[in-house]
């Protein structure tokens, strides 16, 4: 096949401040599994004051335990459904228990709560064996839990997935993170001799991943408080990401710590960001586009006879081209501290929805919501080189190959292509590359890799071979 699915990044719980989270293992006890809708449990029990969220039994059969919003945790006769004990005399919790689950030998229990805790039960001598205290944030309140061989899993409001040490009860041995919202967005970068993935999800988030190994981890500090609609690395190695809560942020690689200094306020709603050099970023909001240079503001362009959606800086520095939602491309210069329209207008064949200009800055792709890409060769005065048509939906994002001769495009119809510039017809489908939601962007690690982000929250690499 001449594409291969490389790794899955995948998506972690959907989780609800005070809904219960479960998750379960396989009968051979090798592998776990969640679920991102709701559990609902039938019981015909009524020694709980307020809703139970979780019924066990032990795996021998013999007992099974109850766990309720209102902190107690009841333990059962599995044969005559008898009440043999309340796990800590009273609550076993200050919080509401929204899981528990029974080691293997049917002895102990593990519970998590919204008390911020998850704790380790004897429940033949009705007291408590070991408390996990996992934080003090909100976030940090346990929906979900599970007793795995010699592995005990929590699940974290944040949607963090925690591998708790009996040993360490403060620490988790190792804590999974990702998006448990859609993402929008995603570009890479090679840093300190690895290469890396940075996701931008729909509240906020920003993740970074190992490309090898899918270790992942977010940025400390505060940062965005809304969607990131789009981001990219500068060639000072800063993550420049534009979001919905109106603000573009400059982000240090390096560190990958938010900073209250590298933050630029926008008077207006910032749609997509592209950088290029010299320190320039370019912006565009809703009915504006405006100019930045070494994280300020420089220049506006109000007033515009048309609603901006999409823009990207030639690699020369020198031109901007932006796309529209009336179909056309209208290209500007970077005069100093100020942009220049310069008239020209390329015609897409529909509404615009990204554009991307090859790594050597001789051809300027545009996608639009017609479900066409046309190419247009810049040396040639943006001349029309070739269109390419494949996909059944809109098309959504675009990115270029390092070997400036493939370029991808991901759409709503949840298809990947691959095409080839010299030759339309030679291109590589990948179908139902994302099967839950449709591809919002992508973009290429190298000539033979490439990755893509969905709505399913997931991030995916490809092998693709020509």
């Amino acid at each position: 096949m001449p594409y291969e699915i490389k790794k899955v990044f995948a998506s972690l719980p959907q989780v609800e401040r005070g809904v219960s989270k479960i998750i379960g293992g396989d009968p051979k006890g090798n592998n776990f599994l969640y679920t991102n809708g709701k559990c609902v449990i039938l019981r015909n029990i009524d020694d709980h004051s307020r809703f139970v969220n979780c019924v066990r039994f032990s795996p021998d059969g013999n007992r099974f335990a109850t766990a309720s919003a209102d902190g107690q945790i009841y333990i059962y006769d599995g044969k005559t459904g008898e009440q043999v004990c309340a796990l800590g005399g009273g609550k076993a919790h200050d919080g509401g228990i929204y899981a528990i689950s029974w080691s293997p030998d049917s002895t102990h229990l593990l519970s998590a709560s919204g008390d911020k805790t998850s704790k380790i039960w004897d429940v033949n001598a009705n007291s408590v064996v070991t408390t996990f205290t996992m934080g003090s944030n909100v976030l940090d309140q346990q929906l979900g839990c599970l007793w795995q061989k010699d592995h005990l899993l929590s699940v974290s409001l944040s949607g963090y997935i925690n591998y708790l040490d009996k040993n360490n009860p403060s620490k988790p041995l190792r804590v999974i993170k990702g998006h448990s919202k859609s993402i929008q967005c995603l570009t890479v970068h090679r840093n300190g001799g690895k290469s890396y993935i940075y996701s931008g999800s729909h509240d906020g988030h920003i993740n970074y991943w190992d490309s090898e190994t899918g270790e992942n981890d977010s940025f400390t500090g505060k940062g965005h408080t809304n969607q990131v609609s789009r981001m990219a690395v500068d060639e000072c190695g800063q993550l420049v990401s534009c979001s919905m809560d109106d603000t573009v942020r400059y982000t240090n690689l390096a560190l990958r710590d938010y900073s209250g200094q590298g933050v630029v306020k926008l008077d207006v709603q910032p749609k997509c960001v592209a950088v290029g050099p010299g320190g320039y970023a370019v912006v565009v909001c809703i009915g504006q586009i405006v100019l930045l240079k070494n994280q300020k503001k420089c220049s506006s362009i109000d007033s515009l006879s048309y609603e901006p959606e999409v823009v990207a800086v030639h690699p020369g520095g020198d031109t901007v081209a932006v796309g529209g939602a009336d179909g056309n491309v209208r290209l500007y210069s970077i005069l100093g501290t100020t942009l220049k329209d310069e008239g020209k207008l390329l015609e897409a064949k529909g509404p615009v929805t990204d554009v991307a200009y090859s790594h050597d800055g001789a051809f300027l792709a545009v996608c639009d919501a017609s479900k066409v890409v046309t190419v247009f060769g810049v040396a040639d005065g943006y001349s029309e080189t070739n269109v390419f048509y494949g996909h059944h939906a809109k098309i959504v994002c675009l990115a270029w190959s390092p070997d400036n001769e493939h370029f991808a495009s991901g759409g709503m119809d949840m298809m990947v292509y691959v095409w080839t510039l010299s030759d339309p017809e030679t291109r590589v489908k990948i179908q139902d590359a994302h099967r839950l939601h449709h591809v919002s962007s992508l973009a290429w690690l190298d000539e033979h890799t490439l990755v893509t982000t969905s709505h399913d929250a997931s991030v995916k690499e490809w092998t693709i071979s020509y």
